[in-house]
């Protein structure tokens, strides 16, 4: 994307931009959205020693209504390794006390939710729940897996939808055993517009998707994203390349195609070390306004605020991402 000048910049801060996310007003949501978050290893070891791998982050998190992650490692004691993946992650049930309080949910529709098996899995559901953490995007069974999970704030109804398509597909739900939402593109539209019949005024499918380092989306993240935005989807979010990936507006609504990482250590090349949050403000209509807030991640995996960076944003009635420069974090906020 374009860098903006200094002057024409300031402009479009002002027309376009929000210079600091906040809170909705009345009728509104303000949602966020982040990418993977990972404790076992480095962000583990982290809490372990008494430290909080989301404590420099935590003002960005205070400002959105509701709190959404992609819980990319079980919580769990039980389990063994899966036999046949280079990576398995399961991290121990007391580091979820940095997500509680920061995060109001979390998909568990990823490709590393079944590494140590299924009770490890229902396990983590066990541990989110007990937290105060709702899951989406897997489940008990297979109709559980695909619910979405429903807000309801200010007079709006929000539905999340989560789905995971990269390999091992046996982490899929079945009509018996537990497991995640696998994204099959009839399935996922299928639930998409009985989310709508349900009375969602918002839907929002959160992808598990792409091609890992690929700093761009594939013609069939695209694809599936426009098909997903003519089905009623309000904005399409996605992760997993561990990598960010751009942003799109497609018909008014945004597509951002990977949010990159959040809470995760052991990349060796510069992109896997910077991730976005997505803060967007909704109303009945849809989305109002939108803005990603970059985060730099060091080596032992823990993200930091990067005000002034330029990531994209935008507002209702643009055709294109613009791109805002990341604010201070606001005095006050809790940490």
């Amino acid at each position: 994307m374009m860098r903006l000048g200094p002057m024409l910049f300031a402009t479009m801060l002002a027309a376009q931009c929000l210079a600091t996310p906040t809170h909705a007003a009345q009728g509104q949501v303000t949602l966020l959205f982040a990418g993977d978050v990972m404790l076992d290893d480095g962000p583990g070891r982290t809490i372990a020693g008494g430290g909080d791998p989301l404590a420099a982050i935590a003002p960005l998190l205070a400002t959105a209504d509701f709190r959404i992650g992609n819980m990319e490692c079980p919580l769990a004691t039980t389990g063994q390794p899966h036999p046949t993946k280079i990576a398995t992650f399961r991290a121990a049930p007391q580091t979820v006390s940095v997500l509680a309080g920061r995060f109001d949910a979390m998909s568990v529709a990823n490709n590393h939710s079944g590494d140590y098996g299924q009770e490890a899995f229902l396990e983590t559901l066990q541990h989110l729940d007990r937290s105060g953490i709702a899951s989406f995007g897997g489940g008990q069974n297979l109709s559980e897996a695909h619910r979405p999970l429903w807000i309801e704030r200010n007079g709006l109804r929000i539905a999340i939808l989560g789905y995971n398509e990269f390999k091992p597909r046996s982490f899929e739900a079945g009509p018996d055993w537990p497991g995640i939402a696998w994204s099959e593109d009839e399935q996922v539209i299928a639930d998409l517009r009985a989310a709508r019949a349900a009375g969602a005024d918002i839907v929002i499918p959160y992808l598990h998707w792409g091609w890992e380092k690929e700093t761009r989306p594939t013609e069939r993240q695209q694809s599936f994203a426009r098909k997903l935005i003519d089905a009623g989807a309000s904005a399409v979010v996605g992760g997993h390349p561990h990598v960010t990936q751009g942003a799109e507006i497609y018909r008014g609504r945004p597509i951002v195609y990977s949010l990159g990482n959040l809470v995760f250590d052991g990349f060796d090349y510069p992109e896997a070390q910077r991730g976005w949050l997505l803060h967007l403000t909704l109303d009945k209509q849809g989305v109002v306004a939108w803005e990603t807030l970059a985060v730099n991640i060091d080596d032992a995996g823990t993200p930091w605020p990067a005000p002034g960076t330029f990531t994209p944003c935008g507002q209702r009635g643009a055709d294109a991402p613009a791109e805002c420069a990341n604010p201070a974090i606001p005095p006050g906020l809790p940490r």
